[in-house]
């Protein structure tokens, strides 16, 4: 151990009050509404645009938006910006009860059509999606659906980072599934009606106990490790992101107990959703799957799941990084492993246009084209 190092890290830390540096990179609201907000995050001063297709980062429903800007040093935000990147983002806010008959589709059929049709607008180009968690299905079954009907959007590619298409392979919630069955989701339904939304300090506190173990053996980690600033610095980031959780809507949280959780109809390919069904086969443009090894809120299989069903994508391919469900998408590790995977696809698919990969498997993954 460093022990001026240690003695540093522990000044800052009491004295200064933080060691990470949760500034934010800068950015400006281009198109706003009580649904989501759509930024603009501001290029880096001395980097040259790439000549790239823009970004648009897809959140997750319960995550607040700045899991994708963790930290200075640990950002995929500032990652694609230093890759000459122009990147969007758009937040949803805090969901309340008067958002409580939200469905999965407004975001499907409204919210992220509108959001893709602005920045391709804007920018002259078609868009790559980069998503996470929840908010990978939000994206795969955007494209889907407007396919579906019709009214194709202009996207490049779709990148889901640790998002789980079977539930049945996520061992955390495999026991209740059967309670659920023989429940018949009555008194799930009746509750999230009643209340209209499933709260924040509820998302929060069931994040943290997806880390339990952890929590037990934080003091002993962080004592042997108390001269690794770096380090440090990430368990403070990703505990004021956890103590940050939003809510979800009642609707929301219902259709996932009930399509997800009871039924599993995701891991068939296909989500009924504003009366139709909305399949993932109707996915029609190159698609990067990221899993973590350490997931477990999606684990390896339940997200690798997604590879076999995404049948219409000219090119899919699959990789696994280490990290659990948010290391995955912006640990420390996550620098020189899920990046570059997301940048060499990104890369590989500038011209794609109307979904016609370029070959450039990933260095330890799989890859399918058509």
């Amino acid at each position: 151990m460093h022990f001026v190092d240690a003695v540093a890290n522990v000044w800052d830390r009491t004295v200064v009050g933080h060691l990470a540096d949760l500034e934010r990179m800068p950015r400006e609201a281009i198109v706003g509404s009580p649904s989501g907000i759509l930024y603009r995050y501001r290029p880096l001063s001395g980097v040259d645009p790439c000549g790239g297709a823009p970004v648009l980062l897809v959140p997750p429903l319960g995550a607040p938006d700045f899991a994708y800007d963790l930290r200075r040093g640990c950002s995929l935000v500032e990652h694609l910006l230093q890759q000459g990147r122009t990147v969007y983002l758009v937040d949803y806010g805090p969901k309340s009860f008067s958002d409580r008959s939200l469905g999965i589709e407004h975001w499907v059929d409204d919210l992220l059509p509108s959001t893709v049709r602005e920045v391709a607008s804007a920018e002259g180009d078609d868009v790559h999606l980069v998503a996470w968690s929840l908010g990978g299905i939000f994206a795969l079954l955007t494209v889907a659906a407007a396919v579906r009907d019709r009214a194709r959007l202009p996207v490049r590619s779709v990148s889901v980072i640790g998002t789980p298409v079977d539930i049945s392979r996520v061992p955390l919630v495999a026991p209740l599934r059967p309670l659920a069955e023989v429940a018949g989701g009555r008194v799930v339904s009746s509750l999230y009606r009643g209340i209209g939304s499933f709260p924040a300090p509820v998302v929060s506190w069931a994040f943290h106990l997806t880390a339990v173990d952890k929590l037990v053996t934080r003091p002993l980690a962080v004592l042997s490790r108390i001269d690794d600033r770096d380090c440090l610095a990430q368990i403070e980031a990703v505990d004021h992101l956890m103590n940050n959780m939003h809510g979800y809507p009642g609707r929301v949280f219902g259709q996932i107990f009930h399509l997800m959780l009871r039924s599993n109809d995701l891991a068939s390919g296909a989500l009924r959703l504003a009366g139709r069904d909305v399949e993932l086969a109707d996915v029609d443009v190159p698609v990067l799957v990221v899993a973590g090894r350490d997931d477990v809120i999606a684990p390896l299989k339940a997200v690798r799941s997604a590879v076999g069903l995404l049948t219409g994508s000219p090119e899919v391919r699959f990789t696994t990084a280490p990290g659990g469900h948010l290391g995955v998408l912006t640990g420390r590790r996550a620098r020189c492993t899920t990046w570059p995977e997301l940048d060499r696809a990104l890369a590989d698919w500038d011209g794609a246009g109307s979904g016609a990969g370029r070959p450039g498997p990933p260095q330890n993954g799989e890859r399918r084209k058509r």
